[in-house]
């Protein structure tokens, strides 16, 4: 399972991104050489956060522990192991990856099959709860605890135990995983990883990386041994290179003596040395080079490498680093400025330095624009590069940075005692991965203000020109749907002309405040309950604007925002099925009185935002805000909706992207099936049918605004507001703004006629044809249902997707081996009348097509046949009744549960009773579910098939 086997690829090659300090590296000590150090904070100035425990075992194995509330009750488990792709040989490729598959395949204590089992019947579903991941230089074990049982945490102990030194790698085990990591190498293909290997091949010749992706090649994994896998991971798993974290509501000293009652005896082995990584090359300039593909956008990235740094984690590193991640900063939002005018010279741009491993760094000058704009892009973006490192910044900008940067460190030092476990675990897994020293972020608030007055403009431009290598006679690759006139040398040219161009960006910072605080007289509150049973105050207020208020101590100083108005989707129509289509990109346009570039500017070291969709029968606006910035956050909000901008410089960025991704729609199967298959559904209804390209071209904020703007100024309108918040003072705030203005209709629309959707008459098979690889296909059963007005089908239906879902895994993944992870999904609308319904999907090979469809009509058979076996529904509710349970133990689950509460208080009272009736449902209830609604006549079966593919009969 690799869900980011890339993402460290993406941060060598792409810009734009705030340094941290550069990983540590031993240092020479003068003899006699003391001991080597356990952990790397003992070599720093730094003060360790004293709440962590850091531990090691006489067989050199490392623990980290920390108790934590946040969410109470819960906890992390993460083994990490320091092997990953690059520690293989060349007949060893993916071995890492594969060798963490086998976790889940048997051990000493485990048998194969039953270590999923074992853990859902506990509660943790998996994927959620329950998953591995392999990288260039870690494989990492990842359990979430959804409570702080001992027996719990004992039981995860034994598994991190059996894993590290216990598996069986039994050969027919070995054969029947080999199907299935094949199914996510050949998944993981397309357009997408190609891209990545031509940019890795073309900017690192010499580096072994690009060589050691950690899914490895086809070949080696058809000819990984169990015997040679096993021989992987005796090699690599050893205790020293082998650290458990564990994060949670747990005694400290319990689980540092569980710790080492579980791996004290675990014999201690020599670690064997990483092979050679080969080498970035400083020396490698002057060329360029152009790959293309039909669903790529057009980038050009211009390269120079450098030396890898060794720069160990001190207090002065921290400082030279924090104001290189100022420069950079104000570097790439001098580019987004750019990028925001009419018409813009680039899509986006930006400016970064990184390290590639411990063999080298790159500076990368990264500019993406629309189709054929790569000349004057390149060069606009040149531009700003050569005027910042000739005449640096100017106070504002500088300021600017300064301000956003110390509210990120004001709110974390605010909200440090209620940070969350998995927030935690990645702190621990930062130090392990990159020896940065977990420090208290009230000393990281002291260490920047003691700094602060040194963050000048001529500071920033130093540690910047210190870190990035100058871009002189540098590689370009450019990247694209169709090569540049000129091709290589036309690169070339262009660079050298913006090397010679004078410089002529200037930076016109917006004037004045911000022009939203006044919304006239405050609005009288008509009425003001509480529900008693769960603490949400449900506020009226005499203009017909609603409120629901809760207060919690979840999240310290954090409060989250949610503003649902009337519409939605249900302004949609056959005549005009695009008529909200363009609601999310309302902010790229700005207030009537400020741009959205001035807005950044002037609310600059806020925690303020606002994102908006046509979300079903609403509008929905969100945010995430601190108790601090809330009154300014709600301003926000309200002027967003009263009165909006409607700039044409949204309509442009809009058009670039439908252009880039009707240029992707069938690129690879899933964006394919995700695209076709609802308009097949509802039988080519236009609202839910991809339309033309040209019908997307012609839409722009002046037709949102004649579509939506009614319902933004006259729609009901309710307020959900969580968090840590003074309850009095939040509704005054809100009696300022929303409050205060004109009279909203009082209820939501019932808008029956436009809720009406119709499941197509057509059943059977289907095919969608993709433009990916020649061996990827996808299948999908779909069999039409019923909506969600019954809160006991609707929970049924979800009881039955998690049953199905460990059928399908059971069945198309482990007995298979077709799939890399099957699924079903139960999706009953509230929104559309009659609408909802089931699905089973699973991503094979071409040549595994009739055997999957088989497996998949033989488990839906085998639910109407006879009763879910017990055991399988145990472990599908299981994980459903703690999701439950622990609904109400962060700020986001409250919100799911508090919006809406006046105008949709039935989703309360589900919630309430839900527990009552999950335990409730029966085998025989399900199976009676599956013989009403999945039957094999009522199924659309969706294939996506590559083109020119043969399609099968039925």
């Amino acid at each position: 399972m690799i869900p980011r086997a890339l993402a460290r690829i993406a941060l060598l090659l792409l810009a734009a991104f705030a340094l941290s300090p550069l990983p540590l590296a031993a240092k020479a000590a003068p003899s006699p050489a003391p001991a080597d150090p356990v952990w790397s904070f003992e070599r720093s100035d730094l003060p360790l956060d004293p709440a962590f425990r850091f531990g090691s075992l006489p067989n050199g194995m490392r623990y980290m522990v920390r108790r934590n509330t946040t969410p109470k009750g819960t906890g992390e488990v993460r083994l990490q192991i320091d092997a990953g792709s690059l520690d293989e040989g060349d007949g060893e490729r993916g071995f890492a990856h594969f060798v963490e598959h086998m976790a889940f395949n048997g051990s000493k204590r485990v048998p194969e099959g039953e270590m999923v089992k074992l853990l859902e019947r506990d509660g943790l579903a998996f994927g959620a709860d329950t998953n591995a991941q392999t990288s260039f230089e870690h494989t990492l074990y990842m359990l979430s605890l959804p409570r702080n049982d001992p027996a719990l945490l004992d039981t995860a102990l034994m598994l991190m135990r059996e894993t590290a030194s216990e598996l069986s790698f039994d050969p027919a085990a070995v054969e029947r995983e080999r199907g299935v990591v094949l199914s996510e190498l050949r998944d993981g293909q397309g357009y997408s990883l190609d891209n990545a290997k031509d940019q890795m091949a073309f900017l690192y010749p010499a580096a072994h990386y690009p060589d050691r992706l950690p899914i490895g090649t086809v070949d080696s994994l058809r000819n990984a041994s169990a015997a040679a896998l096993k021989a992987f991971w005796a090699q690599h798993y050893v205790p020293a290179r082998t650290t458990l974290i564990v994060v949670g509501d747990f005694d400290v000293d319990a689980v540092e003596a569980a710790i080492r009652a579980r791996f004290a005896d675990w014999p201690a082995r020599a670690p064997v040395p990483r092979p050679d990584q080969g080498r970035v090359l400083p020396d490698q300039q002057g060329t360029a080079h152009v790959h293309l593909d039909p669903a790529l956008s057009e980038r050009v990235t211009i390269s120079r490498h450098g030396d890898w740094k060794d720069e160990p984690d001190t207090a002065e590193q921290r400082r030279i680093s924090l104001l290189r991640q100022i420069g950079y900063g104000a570097v790439n939002r001098r580019l987004l400025r750019l990028s925001r005018i009419v018409p813009p010279p680039f899509r986006g741009a930006g400016l970064g330095t990184s390290p590639v491993f411990h063999i080298g760094r790159t500076t990368n000058l990264v500019v993406d624009t629309a189709d054929k704009g790569w000349r004057a892009g390149l060069i606009a973006a040149a531009q700003v590069y050569r005027e910042v490192l000739k005449s640096g910044f100017t106070e504002a900008e500088i300021a600017e940075q300064v301000a956003n940067t110390r509210t990120s460190i004001e709110n974390a030092a605010a909200s440090a005692d209620t940070r969350s476990n998995e927030t935690l675990v990645g702190i621990a897994l930062l130090f392990l991965r990159d020896e940065k020293v977990p420090t208290t972020p009230a000393s990281v608030l002291e260490r920047f203000n003691r700094n602060a007055a040194s963050i000048t403009p001529a500071a920033v431009l130093a540690a910047l020109r210190a870190d990035a290598m100058a871009l002189e006679n540098p590689l370009i690759r450019f990247q694209g749907r169709s090569a540049p006139a000129g091709g290589e040398a036309a690169l070339r040219a262009a660079w050298d002309e913006a090397m010679r161009a004078p410089t002529r960006i200037t930076v016109r910072p917006p004037s004045g405040t911000f022009a939203y605080a006044d919304f006239g007289p405050p609005g009288a509150v008509a009425s003001d309950t509480t529900r008693a049973d769960l603490g949400i105050r449900l506020i009226r207020f005499a203009n017909g604007v609603r409120l629901n208020l809760k207060h919690t101590d979840l999240e310290k100083e954090r409060v989250v925002v949610r503003l649902a108005i009337d519409g939605g989707e249900m302004l949609d129509t056959r005549e005009n099925p695009l008529g909200t289509e363009m609601t999310s990109m309302l902010p790229n346009g700005g207030l009537a009185k400020h741009s959205q570039d001035d807005l950044q500017t002037l609310l600059a070291g806020r925690s303020v935002g606002a994102t908006i969709a046509a979300a079903g029968d609403t509008f929905a606006l969100g945010a995430g805000t601190t108790r601090r910035d809330l009154e300014i956050q709600i301003q926000l909000l309200t002027a967003l909706v009263t009165d909006p901008g409607w700039r044409p410089s949204a309509d442009v960025i809009y058009h670039q992207s439908m252009t880039n991704f009707f240029a992707r729609r069938d690129a690879t199967p899933a964006a394919a099936l995700a695209n076709t298959l609802p308009g097949i559904l509802a039988e080519g209804d236009p609202r839910f049918t991809i339309q033309p390209p040209e019908a997307y071209q012609a839409l722009t904020m002046a037709g949102l605004k004649a579509a939506i703007g009614d319902r933004l100024a006259h729609g009901a309108m309710e307020l959900t507001i969580v968090g840590d918040v003074d309850p009095d003072a939040a509704i005054a705030m809100v009696a300022r703004t929303l409050g205060a203005l004109p009279p909203r209709e009082d209820a939501f629309r019932p808008y029956e006629d436009a809720r009406q959707r119709s499941f197509t008459a057509r059943r059977g098979l289907t095919v969608i044809r993709h433009k990916g690889e020649a061996n990827q296909a996808v299948v999908r059963y779909v069999w039409p249902t019923t909506d969600d007005r019954d809160a006991q089908t609707t929970l049924a239906f979800e009881l039955l997707q998690e049953v199905v879902g460990i059928e399908v895994l059971d069945t198309v993944r482990e007995a298979l081996g077709k799939a890399y992870s099957p699924g079903a999904a139960a999706s009953l609308s509230r929104v559309w009348r009659g609408w909802g319904t089931f699905s089973v999907t699973a991503s094979v090979d071409l040549a595994d097509v009739a055997a999957t469809r088989a497996a998949i009509e033989d488990t839906i058979a085998g639910l109407a046949a006879r009763p879910v076996d017990p055991d399988v529904i145990a472990r599908a509710r299981a994980p459903m009744r703690e999701r439950l349970d622990n609904l109400l133990k962060t700020n986001g689950g409250w919100l799911a549960l508090a919006e809406r509460a006046q105008s949709q208080p039935d989703r309360i009272e589900r919630f309430l009773k839900a527990r009552t009736r999950l335990d409730a449902l029966t085998g025989a209830d399900l199976q009676t579910l599956a013989r009403r609604y999945l039957t094999p006549d009522q199924a659309v079966v969706a294939l996506v098939l590559p083109e020119g593919a043969p399609a099968p009969a039925r």
